[in-house]
This record gives C-alpha cells, structure tokens and sequence, in this order.
C-alpha cells in the first residue's frame, strides 16, 4: 500500500552556487558516503543536487517539513545492480517505521540545469 509520494527538483547551478559559498554545507547535508561517491567525478554538484532533491522528496513522502529529520538521516545508496537506493538513520527511521513504511522506491535523474528525485514509501 502507497503511503506517501513526494517528487523534488533542484536547480543545478543554484545548488553549485550554494556548495561554493557555503564550504561546509556539504557535511551537514550528505553522510561520508554519499560524498566519497559525489566526488568521484570532476563536478560533483550534479551527484550532490539530485541527492539533496531525494532527501526533500523522502520528506515529502513522509509528510514532513524541514527540520523534522535531519538531511544525513537520508541516505542515498546503490544497491549491487547501481540501481539508488534509501537508508534511513536516526529519526527518519523511526518516523518511517512509525508511519509503517516497510520499502521505499526511487528514481532520479538529472542534467547540466536540474536534477529530479521521485519517491514512494510503501
């Protein structure tokens, strides 16, 4: 059963321009895994917007503002097949467990100008 949906799009440029002025942004939004991954490649504003846009969509789907969870309690993984995934940590695990979310979906997707995160909490 489809507990919630929520869908995000984050400007690309924007986002870039947010990482260079705020140094320590990136920290405070992703875990050390989802940034080793993001800093992979050249550019890794593209890697880091589409996260941040599933970390929104996953508050979305769960029905709550920012501030509720904290963004590194959202964790965008792999699983083996490159497929993303969702690890939820600390509070949005528990808000998710509480609201009976047993399998989330997701689907991202971005270029140079916008990135885009669909979710669904089942």
């Amino acid at each position: 059963m489809t507990l919630g949906i929520g869908i995000d799009l984050v400007d690309v440029q924007r986002f870039r321009k947010v990482l260079q002025r705020r140094e320590k942004i990136g920290s405070r939004l992703f875990t050390d895994n989802e940034l080793s991954y993001c800093h992979t490649v050249v550019d890794p504003a593209e890697r880091m917007a589409v996260r941040f846009a599933a970390k929104e969509a996953v508050m979305k789907a769960l029905g709550v503002g920012l501030g509720s969870v904290r963004f590194r309690e959202i964790e965008v993984t792999k699983d083996p097949s490159g497929r993303p995934s969702l690890v939820l940590h600390g509070a949005a695990a528990q808000l998710a467990a509480d609201t009976g979310v047993r399998q989330w979906h997701i689907s991202l997707s971005h270029t140079a100008s916008v990135a885009e995160a669909f979710v669904i909490a089942e």
